[in-house]
């Protein structure tokens, strides 16, 4: 029951160039950035012969394998792997006070606190609880061998945890930029990260616009 699991985060929106928090309320497609980002992870990976690709269900997963989709892969959005829910501040610039807020939640959850939740919002722990039936319908399918996975930052980041046994505290240590690539091996009893962070596939393109700072641990 081996597998090979290709993660990677969604391509560049306006609201990562901004420096807006999404999270799973906020909709936001592709920008040009994120839609070269795509292209160019499609041209280095489309040889690979996935079996099934998964998304979350919101539109900046799904057109980052959009080239991907062209060719027939057959696909399957599941909500498990949407992003953390960020509150109520979701599609709002950050004022100093809110960013204050958010980076003191941040030190919370490393603290282990990771019950604690942004005001109107999920915790760590809640989108585990979520994201358990996911992880539990990918791996049931026996005969998806190698498939890709698209979501988000934070989302991610805990996923990460939870396939490789690490504690929610430690979640930050899984960095992570737009069209970045996890690749995780699975033995059929544990997991093991063959790729961390990966964007070799992105050499090619101009540089892309870095987003806010405080955004970057998101």
């Amino acid at each position: 029951m081996s597998k090979k699991i290709y993660i990677i985060r969604h391509g560049q929106t306006d609201f990562n160039l901004q420096g807006i928090v999404q999270g799973s309320g906020v909709d936001s497609s592709l920008n040009e950035t994120g839609r070269q980002q795509a292209l160019s992870f499609f041209e280095a990976y489309r040889s690979v012969p996935f079996n099934k690709i998964y998304t979350s269900t919101l539109k900046r997963t799904v057109e980052s394998v959009e080239s991907f989709l062209t060719l027939g892969i057959p696909h399957e959005q599941l909500p498990g792997l949407n992003e953390i829910s960020w509150g109520t501040k979701e599609g709002q610039i950050i004022t100093p006070e809110e960013d204050a807020y958010y980076h003191w939640m941040l030190q919370q959850w490393q603290l282990g606190n990771t019950h604690e939740r942004i005001e109107g919002g999920e915790s760590p722990e809640d989108v585990t609880v979520r994201q358990a039936n996911a992880v539990e319908h990918i791996l049931g399918k026996k005969a998806e061998e190698q498939i890709l996975i698209c979501m988000h930052g934070r989302a991610m980041r805990i996923l990460l945890c939870r396939l490789l046994n690490y504690p929610l505290r430690s979640m930050d240590m899984f960095e992570h930029e737009n069209l970045c690539l996890y690749l995780v091996e699975y033995s059929g009893t544990m997991f093991s990260v063959r790729l961390y962070n990966d964007t070799a596939h992105l050499a090619g393109m101009k540089a892309p616009v870095k987003v806010a700072a405080n955004q970057a641990t998101l």
